[in-house]
């Protein structure tokens, strides 16, 4: 396992940006694969998007796809989730997590490093 750490929330207008940051206290290398997550008040903590570290492959969940962009720096051991053309459904606190190995990137049990999170509010 690897320790993470967000940071990067905020308070923003709907229609702005934001960027994310994931910092992995470990190396992560090869096979690793590493997500964002979020959970919006009262609902289940959801999908948003991943890489993967060897290749820098990428899935989003459709709700945000051509909005966010996840990357990597695999030199600083950083993913990044930049928000663009933000909404008030996109409120949540967000999560980013990491899994050795893993073939399916969408799903949460997959997963077994977690950040504490971070909040996003957009404001209408």
């Amino acid at each position: 396992q690897v320790q993470l750490a967000e940071s990067g929330g905020g308070l923003v207008q709907a229609g702005g940006s934001l960027r994310l940051s994931c910092a992995a206290s470990g190396r992560v290398f090869g096979n690793y694969a590493m997500g964002w997550f979020r959970q919006p008040p009262g609902k289940e903590r959801e999908f948003v998007a991943a890489i993967r570290w060897n290749d820098g492959s990428t899935v989003y969940a459709d709700s945000v796809k051509g909005r966010f962009t996840v990357s990597r720096d695999n030199a600083k051991n950083t993913m990044y989730l930049q928000m663009n053309g933000l909404k008030p459904e996109d409120t949540a606190v967000y999560y980013c997590a990491a899994a050795y190995g893993i073939l399916v990137l969408r799903a949460r049990a997959n997963y077994d490093s977690w950040g504490q999170g971070t909040q996003v509010t957009v404001s209408s």
